[in-house]
Order: structure tokens, then sequence, then C-alpha cells
């Protein structure tokens, strides 16, 4: 038996053979039959896939739904959900029916659909000399075409990687698009990483061009040049080329390139795309390892992007265009999901940042765009929370007392909203006139009506805050193992400290859970990833037999159906007696029961009692991004409170202040006092001289802390904490 693939007509085509029985998938909005003999009629289809049922296991999850693979090959379907070749293939874990059933589409039919619908609507929007340079849909996606040509111009090869190192642009994206459209893969590296980190990317996705920003980033390239044998070419665009090199091209000269690649060599690769191949490669942060380069699928891309969009209800661009801004890591799955996939999908126009958005001009940006979306890791969200505090703190005592007055009505009318209370309090309506509009347009959030969080833990006190001003942030919860997100909350659906609930089309497992519910949160659905490149343990790891990703993560499910995230496995602290202890709960709570802290780590693996590093919160230097000595405004507020005239980390740390120290001290017995048992109480702990940073190592690209560095940097310090002399830790101020 085999399968018969029938291309564009409308007259009537017969196939090889006849098929009583067939599946099809239709690329046309018209109904198309399959008459007796097996013959199509009546359709103005493009591209029309027949399979005979006999080739394919008819089960509920799977062979049923097997037509709709979009294969384009006469070799029988892939029997496995992964692999870890460059070229393999999986088999879709499609539904009977609702989201999961869509029918499969690649990325190029993501943006032929996207063109169709928005093709004139405005798509990016960069800004250079001071003005917004706008590319419409359209025009977005002709530039992605000539960038393909060029990549098969530079000699790309199917299933190679194009590497791109540099901050978001729309260069960026359409080098992505391009290079997936041309068949290679797209692969993210973070501007933040090494020569040699980046020799690992490189290397591991088999890249045949890079593209880099700036000439600091191509100095990283030319540094490990020589350890690439499948480099061909490096590709600049942020800035003009300072050197002239054999195969390194400015931006202007490489989309020249492909001038005279033909229309049917870029179409005809094109069509040879399937929705169940790789396209992308996202490689985790390495903090355990080198890192693991997650393979994801056309399918994983399109099908993940359209379920999340539904999820969070965006709207079309048709109906109100969404208004995204574009700054947080591309090479990292949750930005290039939210402003590269999500944005196509539902025609949203996307504004980039600029490069130091994350030292400080990101609150400009959002203040001129106003976006109606916006997602924030932890840390971005707590800087904005500091940020509103310090300007507070500097206002009348009238202000303040209105602040605080409208703070608490927003938080308690929002917590009973969350409860199923409708009705809006007239309180609550002259606080918003008063306090919460004006701070929204002050943060550049007044359009804003899906403010999200995710990528890390996000504490329970800056949820308040935001809360208690009317700006309900939701958490998202995933990895890049499921293309994003797995979890949502939304409006109508969230509670506080939850991750809310699988998106329509996902499942989720808790996975041997403990007497209060709590196992490992395992993920099944459309956007569970290929596998890992090359990594066939790795992968066997992550995927169980039954088709399952472990996700690494603790968590218990409410009787709602709401996932709360409670640890992680891998960062479990197993101390000497035994017990297996998440630390993120308790440095929560530690941060949340004292102002002054940034930043806490809890240690104390395979030893007798837990220990924590403490930092402070002091200001960063914009440009380096380095952690100053210098107290935040807010912090020094909390001193003053307490009769402390500190105003910079050495002060306190030198002087070992009293007033500073027993407030830690209380804070951290507090903290202790809801312990569920003695082996979780913080008996000792430390201030460090400089917060964790993106500068100093300690935080990933998306502020997660890297414990394994933070333990090695400070590993003085915790072998402090557990030798047999008298110590001069902090603690000792009890005594």
């Amino acid at each position: 038996m085999h399968w018969t693939m029938l291309c564009e007509s409308d007259a009537r085509m017969a196939l090889t053979e006849p098929v009583p029985t067939a599946y099809l998938n239709v690329d046309a909005q018209e109904n198309c039959k399959v008459s007796l003999d097996g013959a199509l009629v009546n359709s103005s289809a493009r591209v029309v896939e027949v399979y005979n049922t006999e080739t394919v296991e008819d089960t509920k999850t799977e062979g049923s739904q097997m037509d709709k693979l979009g294969f384009k090959s006469s070799s029988p379907p892939p029997s496995s959900v992964w692999t870890t070749q460059r070229d393999g293939e999986v088999r879709l874990r499609m539904d009977e029916q609702g989201i999961g059933s869509e029918a499969p589409k690649t990325v190029h039919d993501l943006f032929q659909e996207a063109t169709s619908k928005y093709g004139d609507y405005y798509a990016l929007a960069s800004k250079k000399g001071g003005q917004w340079i706008k590319l419409t849909y359209n025009m977005y996606y002709d530039e992605c075409c000539k960038a393909a040509k060029s990549f098969l111009k530079l000699g790309l090869e199917r299933f190679h990687g194009v590497c791109l190192l540099g901050f978001n642009s729309p260069e960026w994206f359409i080098a992505d698009i391009g290079a997936i459209f041309a068949g290679g893969l797209a692969v993210g590296i973070y501007t933040t990483n090494s020569p040699e980190a980046c020799h690992y990317v490189a290397e591991n996705s088999s890249a045949n061009i890079v593209v880099v920003e700036n000439h600091k980033q191509l100095q990283k390239i030319l540094e490990v040049q020589h350890k690439l044998p499948h480099l061909k070419a490096i590709v600049q665009y942020g800035e003009e080329l300072r050197e002239k090199r054999p195969n390194l091209y400015s931006w202007r000269e490489f989309m020249d390139l492909g001038k005279d690649i033909p229309d049917t060599q870029l179409r005809e690769i094109i069509d040879s795309l399937k929705p169940n191949q790789c396209c992308t490669l996202i490689y985790t942060s390495g903090t355990t390892g080198q890192p693991k380069g997650v393979m994801l699928s056309h399918d994983n891309l399109t099908w993940t992007s359209l379920a999340a969009g539904r999820s969070i209800k965006l709207a079309e661009a048709t109906e109100k265009q969404e208004l995204v801004v574009s700054y947080l890591p591309l090479s990292h799955v949750a930005a290039q999901m939210t402003d590269i996939w999500l944005s196509i999908t539902f025609g949203a126009q996307v504004f980039f940042a600029q490069p130091d958005a994350l030292k400080g001009t990101l609150a400009d940006t959002l203040r001129e765009v106003r976006p109606t979306a916006f997602l924030g890791v932890p840390r971005v969200w707590e800087k904005m929370e500091e940020r509103i505090k310090s300007v507070g703190a500097k206002s009348s005592m009238l202000k303040r007392k209105v602040a605080s007055w409208a703070k608490e009505v927003g938080l308690q009318t929002n917590l009973k909203w969350m409860n199923g209370y409708s009705e809006v309090p007239v309180n609550f309506r002259l606080a918003r006139h008063l306090v919460y509009k004006k701070v929204r347009k002050a943060i550049g959030l007044d359009r804003c009506t899906k403010c999200y969080s995710g990528a890390a833990p996000i504490t329970r006190e800056t949820l308040e805050f935001f809360l208690s001003l009317n700006i309900p942030v939701y958490e998202l919860y995933g990895m890049s193992e499921s293309s994003g997100p797995h979890t949502v909350s939304v409006p109508h659906a969230f509670k506080f400290t939850s991750c809310g609930k699988e998106m329509t089309g996902c499942q989720t497992l808790i996975h041997k859970p403990d007497e209060d519910g709590n196992g490992e949160i395992c993920f099944s659905g459309r956007h569970i990833f290929m596998g890992y490149l090359n990594m066939e343990e790795k992968t066997k790891e992550a995927i169980d037999e039954d088709g399952w990703l472990h996700s690494g993560d603790l968590g218990k499910c409410d009787k709602d159906g709401f996932l709360y995230i409670t640890g992680r496995i891998k960062e479990l602290i197993i101390t000497a007696g035994g017990e297996n202890i998440p630390p993120v709960p308790i440095e929560d709570a530690v941060k949340e029961a004292i102002p002054i802290i940034s930043n806490a780590m809890l240690v104390g693996d395979k030893a007798k009692f837990l220990a924590m590093l403490l930092t402070l919160k002091c200001n960063i230097d914009i440009e380096s991004g380095e952690p100053g000595d210098d107290l935040t405004p807010e912090a020094i507020e909390f001193c003053q409170k307490l009769g402390s005239k500190a105003t910079k980390v050495s002060e306190i740390i030198s002087s070992k202040d009293k007033a500073i120290y027993a407030a830690i001290q209380k804070g951290i017995s507090a903290v202790n006092e809801r312990a569920v048992s003695n082996a979780q109480k913080v008996q000792k702990w430390v201030i460090l001289e400089k917060d964790f940073s993106l500068f100093g190592g300690e935080l990933g690209p998306t502020m997660k802390l890297k414990r394994p560095v933070v333990a090695q940097k400070y590993k003085d310090q915790i072998d402090q904490f557990y030798m047999d002399t008298p110590t001069t830790t902090e603690n000792d101020l009890r005594r």
C-alpha cells in the first residue's frame, strides 16, 4: 500500500489506486468529497493528502488522527513521539476533537495565513534616530523570503543551524524565520554567553551561519571560528562592519545575496517542510552541565501559539490589534513564543525596546508604546515595584495616606473578585480615579489588560503589591520542553499564587503524589518537544514510556484544577538527617518578611542544618548591570524606620548594624515559627557584599537563580556556616 499526495487542481483527480476508506488533510476553505472510487471531486485545495487507513493503526489517540500529520513522503508515519536526530520526524499527539485536533501546519503555513488576514497591518516597529520604522505583515513576509534565499546562497544545508546572537530586532525575527523557510534550524544564543559557550551551541547545532548584532558579539565568534567546521558565513546586523573579512557580511549585503536564487528553488524547500520536523533549537541555560538543545517542531510552534493565544484571549488584529514590547532574550522560549509566534498567529504589532531595556530604559518604552499585553520575568516586576515605591516615598504625607488607603481597598476588592464576588464598591471606584489610573499611566500599562509573569517564581509580596494597585499579574508556567506555556491564569480563572490551569488541549499528571498531593508535574499535549538534539539518554529521562514529559518541578493541583508549584526536584535540599526540603518557599517567605532583602539562597545539602545567603536591595549600574554599594530608596527608608542611618551595603556589613541585623533575625525567626519541622528552620545566615546579578553570573538571562554558580562562588561563606569552631555569623547576635 502507498499514499498519494494530490496537488493544485479544480478538476477531478484520480488516485493511483482506489481507497475505499480514506482521511483527507485539505488546505482549503471549501469542502472536498471522496467518491466511492477514491477520487477527489470539486476541490480548490492547494494540497490534499490521502492516507490509506490500512497503513495507519487506528487507535483513539493516535491512528485516527494520523491523516493530519501533513506527511509529504511515501514513507510510513513515525511511531515515536520523540527523536534526537536533527532530521527526525515524530508522531504528533493529535486529539479526537477540540483544539488538539486542529490540522497541523508549518511555520510557513502560519505566516501565509497571517499575510492573508493581516497583510496591511503593521507587524514590527523599531526605533531609528528617534523615529519608529514600521513593517507591515506583507513586508515582513517578503523580508523573511529574501533572507531565506540569501541563506541558501550562503550554502545553508537542510537541518543545519543558523545561530542568532544579539538583542531583539526586526533582523533577529527575519533571520529566525528566514532560516526556517530555507530548511535550516533557527538557534538563539544568549548575548551574555562567553565565546566558549557560543562555540558549544554553534558546534552542537552544526551551524552553517551565525548572525551577530555588533562588533562585540562578532569578536566572540571570530575567537572560536577555527573550531567550527560547518561554519560558512557570519552576518552582522546592528551596526556597520569595522573590518572586511572573507565570508563576513553586513545585513544589507546579506539581504542582497539571494537575488539570483529563483522563487522555485525556495518554494521547493518550503513545500518539503513538514509539521512534525524540527525547525528551532532552544538551548537550556545549562545550570547543571552542558546546555541541551531542545528540538521544537513546526507543529510545536504553530499549535502552541494558537492554544496559548486562545487561552489568554488574545484579540485578532482584525478585531483589535494587540501591542507588545519585545525585550526579553529571544534565545529563551518565553520571548520567542510571545514576541514571534503568538504575534504572527494573532496579528499583533511588536515594538522593539532598546538594547539597555533591562538596565532602565524599558520604562520609557512602555510609557511610549502603552502595550495591551506585557510579559515580565519576576525581576522586572520587582524592579517596577521598587520604582513605584521609591516615587511614593518622596510624595507628601497626604498623598502617601491616600495611596495606602487605595492599596488596601484594591487588594481586598480584587481578593473578593477572585472568590466570586462581582460588585464594584464605591470606594474602589474612587480609588481607581485617584490612584490606580495614575499609577498605570506612569508605568505605561494603562492600556494593558494582560499582565503576565513567567520563567521563574514570583513572590507573593510582589503579586499582592500589584493587585493592591488593581494590576493583577497573571502567572504562566511551562518550560522550553513544552514550547513555553503549559498552564495559564486568566481574569475569569485566577487564584492567588497559582500558575493557573492547563491550556485547552494539554494534560497534566502529578507523578507519585505524597500525602499532601505534592508530586512531580508531568505534561502531555502537542506542545511537548521532539527531544534533545543528539542526547538519547537525556531525552528518555525527560519523556517516559507513556509519553509524559517530566518537568522536574514539584507541585499539586487543587479541586478546581489550579496548579501550584511547590519546589523543584533537582533543587531539593536533602539534609544530613535525610529530610527533603524545597528551598524556594522558604526563600520567598524570608524576602516577604524582610523588605530590605533582594535575594536569598538556602543552603544545607547533606548538612546538619539549613543556612542562608542574603543580599540587600541596591542600585544597579545602568551601563554595566553591575550591582552597586548604594542602597535603593526603599531600602534606605527601611533603615530609617529602624533608626539606622545606613545608605550603603558596606556600611551595614562593616559595622554589623545592630538595628538592621536584629530586624533580619526577627524576620527569619518569624519564618522559622511557621516551619513544618525543625529541619526546615534557618539556623544561620550571612549578608553578602554584592547582590546577585547577570553581571556577576549568579542569575541567568531570565533572572533565574543559578544555584551551582552561587554555591561555588560563595563556597567559603557556606563552609563557614558548618565549621565546628565558633563563627561570627550574624545570628550570633542572639547569644
